[in-house]
């Protein structure tokens, strides 16, 4: 079989067991021009398995031309199908997928005609900037970074190299991003954050937000995600933080290394989120605590207090059928009593 080219639009099966460091097995010449789940996979596909018990008869019947395995399976190729054997299947899936998928955010360099770029801004000539982009005095757009359309980059921001903005990403005054960064569409960074000094018969009077947000490398944040900026200090974001769609952030709010939140996430003002943390769906953290490293919150917890500890932590109650339900809240009331 011929060595793929880049007018194939894929990869060989050498090319790829090169790039994840495992043992081929099979053909190497194949080409790879998608990935497919085993069930649905083609010719042209690479798929991947990890538990090849639960999975058999998936495997013995899936199409792909290129199956990522476990290394421990020690499963044989065949003259229609390659193996790639590896020791951690599914890493392997998420850096072959990022292998497919970097074309997607690729973008020949330059500026739009429709973008609004002042003059006091400084964008590298490898960097793109889509129409309707705005970019303020004094902001800075990275080597090969992309800032696609209707974005706004307020003054004094800076986006690192090889960042990538999506649609209608807002950056405002003095935020500042990282390398290898994803912000995907809708997220606001940089909004004021929720302070007020109570006023009596006024009602409620402003506190400004002087502060701003620091953002490391390698960090992705999921659509329509807020983090604001901080009162005095800056509200700020570790290295390889993954944060999923509608978080919201609170001011002051420190987040470490590698932790991981899920959607709808609430973290309250000066509340501190250690490293290599995971916290589930829904969750509520509330301000000024501070959570350990190696912390798992399970989803839906409220955290009232501080967690010192490395470990798992939940709290609410399953859902139950409404009469049952309301049964227990009755007995409830009556120990109360």
């Amino acid at each position: 079989m011929p060595q793929c080219s880049e007018t194939d639009g894929g990869f060989s099966a050498r090319e790829l067991a090169e790039t994840l460091g495992g043992r081929l097995e099979g053909e190497g010449d194949r080409c790879i021009a998608g990935l497919s789940p085993l069930a649905t996979a083609g010719p042209d596909d690479l798929s991947f398995v990890t538990d090849v018990v639960r999975h058999a008869e998936a495997l013995t019947a899936s199409a792909a031309a290129v199956i990522l395995v476990p290394e421990a399976a020690r499963l044989k190729s065949t003259s229609t199908r390659t193996l790639i054997h590896l020791d951690d299947v599914y890493l392997g899936y998420a850096r072959a997928s990022q292998y497919l998928g970097a074309p997607r955010r690729a973008r020949a360099p330059g500026i739009h005609p429709g973008a609004v770029v002042d003059p006091g801004a400084s964008v590298a000539p490898d960097a793109f900037v889509g129409p309707g982009a705005v970019i303020g005095a004094g902001a800075t757009v990275g080597p090969q970074a992309v800032v696609e359309a209707h974005c706004v980059m307020g003054e004094g921001v800076t986006v690192g190299a090889d960042t990538f903005l999506h649609p209608r990403v807002t950056l405002l005054e003095g935020v500042e991003v990282g390398e290898r960064c994803i912000l995907h569409s809708g997220c606001v960074i940089g909004a004021d954050g929720f302070g007020f000094a109570p006023a009596g018969e006024h009602g409620w009077e402003k506190i400004e937000q002087l502060g701003h947000v620091v953002i490391g490398s390698d960090v992705e944040i999921g659509a329509n995600t807020t983090i604001d900026r901080g009162a005095l200090r800056a509200t700020r974001i570790g290295r390889g933080v993954k944060i999923d769609n509608l978080v919201h952030v609170a001011h002051n709010v420190e987040i470490g290394d590698h932790t991981a939140i899920a959607g709808c996430v609430g973290i309250a003002g000066s509340a501190r989120i250690g490293a290599h943390c995971a916290v589930g769906g829904g969750v509520g953290i509330l301000g000024h605590l501070s959570i350990a490293d190696h912390v798992t919150i399970h989803a839906m917890t409220l955290v009232t207090r501080s967690i010192t500890r490395p470990g798992h932590y939940a709290s609410g109650v399953p859902h139950q059928e409404a009469r049952l339900w309301n049964r227990m809240l009755a007995r409830l009331r009556r120990l109360a009593r």
